[in-house]
């Protein structure tokens, strides 16, 4: 598995139901039924489709919509619950027909999957919005605000905390970032959190253009003027960032504090700048520390590995099992049912439907007795992930401290670089920092 899926810190979810109107079946069903990003996953609900797996349905989905004008013909929902709960199938259930209900789409076919990772669990579920009878899409008026509001029931009726974005609806934390910035900083291995940290702090405790640049520069950017005029900052690595978006500040707002990029050195400018600045020993130490954290996560690794190949055998053993129990049992109840004249008797008398009656009672415990042994198991298994999880957390936070420190070694060393670039432009000297001094 690759070390960025432990090492990218992607922090905590909260049960705020995010949900979409989307096309794309095939994209879907395999992006669901991925095992390579989770350790288990479980078609838990197949309901109002033809086809028993889940690629094929929502395939029909897709077909039905042909006869429509609708582009976006399926609806998609992420549940999530709080980091230290783990919900069971009961509860996803629960809230996927509150979901339902909440939304409008009563009755009309859906997919509900169980993803695991990292010791959390959460599920996707999956509805059509096409209305079969009149062939016509089902309108999903204001979604969001519904969604908004039942998360904030889920989290009342299970006892849960609520966080501060349901307790007001009013504005966006300065922390919750987009998907674009998310996965701009992920292809770094760098939570992103700690990069719009930076530009925030370095923002408040600046207050003019050449304060914000040696605040930037302090953590490891440079401040330029990007391709359509605006301010942009720039990472060792040549990576750029709008000012804007990473640091929450409104455009007339950094213009009103900084004044005119045009001040600033481009982008090509700033970056032939940094590669002057960043000594090929700085670079060999950066490279040392990530390939040293990327070796720190090889134990960790293997042992997820080993117990979530033993988690899928337990499940699949089982699943055999109870498939097994299941059939003979379904075939003693079938038993009970008399046939030819005798069983022509039972029905004239009432006995076969008395029979019918028994048999259904029976079905319902005993899939009752099933699902809750299939959630004793979650619950040890999700008990055992978590703890290799909390593991995974502390070696996460001793490597954002590391790079905490290594930033501010490259800052010291570049602080050092201009000290004695001021020294040769004023006495007209050729002074370079001594190689042990370049750390």
């Amino acid at each position: 598995m690759d070390a960025s899926k432990f090492d990218a810190g992607f922090g905590d979810q909260i049960m705020i139901l995010k949900g979409s109107q989307r096309a794309g079946a095939s994209a879907l069903a395999n992006h669901l039924m991925n095992e390579r990003d989770n350790d288990h996953i479980t078609l838990l609900e197949l309901h109002g489709f033809a086809s028993s797996n889940l690629n094929d349905a929502l395939l029909e989905t897709h077909a039905i919509s042909k006869a429509t004008r609708c582009k976006q013909y399926m609806f998609s929902l992420s549940l999530n619950p709080p980091k230290d709960c783990i919900a069971t199938e009961d509860d996803y259930i629960e809230a996927a027909d509150r979901a339902e209900k909440t939304l409008g789409l009563d009755g009309q076919p859906r997919a509900i999957v169980i993803h695991e990772k990292e010791g959390r669990r959460h599920a996707h579920v999956v509805w059509s919005r096409i209305d079969g009878q009149e062939l016509k899409a089902i309108n999903l008026p204001h979604y969001k605000n519904k969604l908004r509001d039942l998360s904030r029931d889920l989290f009342l009726d299970h006892g849960w905390d609520l966080p501060n974005g349901l307790k007001t609806y009013g504005g966006k934390s300065p922390l919750n970032f987009t998907l674009e910035e998310w996965q701009q900083a992920k292809r770094q291995n760098i939570d992103p959190r700690e990069i719009k940290q930076a530009f925030q702090q370095a923002w408040e405790r600046s207050d003019s253009l050449v304060g914000l640049v040696n605040a930037l520069e302090d953590r490891g950017y440079f401040l330029a003027r990007g391709d359509r005029r605006g301010f942009v900052a720039i990472d060792v690595d040549g990576n750029v960032y709008a000012l804007s978006k990473w640091s929450g500040v409104r455009a007339k707002d950094l213009k009103s504090k900084l004044g005119s990029p045009d001040q600033l050195p481009s982008v090509d400018e700033t970056k032939d700048t940094i590669r002057s600045k960043v000594s090929d020993q700085m670079r060999d130490y950066i490279s040392q520390v990530k390939d040293r954290q990327r070796r720190d996560f090889d134990p960790l690794r293997e042992t997820h590995d080993a117990m979530k190949q033993a988690h899928r055998e337990e499940r699949q053993k089982l699943h055999d099992g109870q498939t097994k129990r299941w059939t003979n049992e379904t075939k003693l109840r079938f038993e009970r049912l008399n046939k030819g004249l005798r069983g022509l008797f039972d029905r004239l008398t009432g006995k076969a439907k008395s029979i019918q009656k028994q048999n259904e009672m029976e079905a319902r415990a005993c899939a009752a007795r099933d699902q809750k042994q299939r959630d004793f198991m979650v619950m040890a298994q999700m008990a055992e992930r978590q703890k290799l999880q909390r593991q995974i957390d502390t070696l996460r936070a001793k490597h954002k401290r590391d790079r905490k420190i290594l930033a501010n070694d490259v800052a010291r060393s570049l602080q050092r670089q201009r000290k004695f670039k001021d020294i040769e432009h004023n006495h007209g000297l050729n002074i370079r920092p001594h190689p042990t001094l370049s750390l």
